[in-house]
């Protein structure tokens, strides 16, 4: 191996581990951010941590039916489901089309904004 490959792979491992602590960064983020909206909601903090129950509970408290995270697993319905989840969410924190667009493209920012802002939970709106 020449000097110039080692330096190659040096800054590869490098450029790496940055993008890794950076993604496991926004993942804990959006994990604190989570676990606030539940407790605003009524819900235990750590079902933001367990998978498929938090779905469930994030459905609970946008549609009112927590049953409904289930049409995740159908292709093609699911993309329109989520984009339905985010925009339920936000009116059932009392909040509009734009900060359900911040949700869906945003998630980790508006999740903290949800979790540690002034918005109370209202419930699930029709």
């Amino acid at each position: 191996m020449s000097s110039g490959d080692l330096a190659y792979s040096a800054a590869a491992a490098g450029i790496s581990a940055v993008y890794i602590i950076i993604y496991l960064a926004l993942i804990v983020v959006s994990l604190v951010g989570m676990w606030k909206v539940f407790v605003k909601a009524g819900k235990p903090g750590w079902a933001a941590i367990v998978p498929f129950y938090n779905a469930y509970c994030l459905f609970e408290m946008s549609f009112g039916n927590g049953w409904l995270f289930l049409l995740c697993f159908v292709p093609c319905v699911n993309f329109v489901v989520l984009i339905m989840c985010c925009f339920k969410l936000a009116k059932a924190f009392g909040k509009g089309t734009g900060f359900a667009l911040g949700l869906l493209f945003f998630n980790f920012i508006f999740m903290m904004m949800l979790g540690f802002g002034d918005a109370e939970y209202i419930g699930p709106q029709q």
